[in-house]
């Protein structure tokens, strides 16, 4: 059976600093660097408050539109890294929504390819309107 260890934490760092990369990348709207953390797949999902992206092709079209800048997150409430093994991992960040009263959920889910290293295969961004229970 393959190794499924919880939250080894050298792996843990890893995926936190790829995510780090990818939030600012996303401030930044370095493209290139977002197309590198998502799996360039048809079956790669990223699903948002203003975008269905189904397929690779559809999240990068949908990140060449998107205006440069802080985004929609103001503050964190948590950030969690879940690892299993040296292969699987999930990434929650739970936020304040910049300038109106809602909380932000972001989830991603990561696998470790052999060929191409760490991608993005399914990724979650929804707001709500209330304070969330931590």
């Amino acid at each position: 059976m393959k190794d499924v260890t919880p939250n080894i934490p050298e792996v843990v760092e890893e995926v936190r600093a790829l995510f780090e990369g990818y939030e600012q990348a996303l401030i930044d709207k370095n493209v290139d660097v977002l197309d590198a953390t998502f799996w360039n797949s048809p079956h790669t999902i990223r699903l948002a408050n203003y975008e269905h992206g189904y397929g690779f092709d559809r999240i990068h079209a949908h990140r060449v539109v998107r205006p440069p800048g802080p985004g929609t997150k103001e503050k964190r409430y948590r950030l969690d890294v879940v690892t299993l093994g040296r292969d699987i991992a999930t990434v929650t960040v739970v936020y304040k929504v910049r300038d109106r009263d809602m909380v932000g959920r972001q989830s991603q889910t990561w696998v470790r390819f052999s060929d191409i290293g760490w991608k993005v295969i399914m990724a979650h961004v929804s707001m709500i309107d209330k304070d969330p229970t931590l």
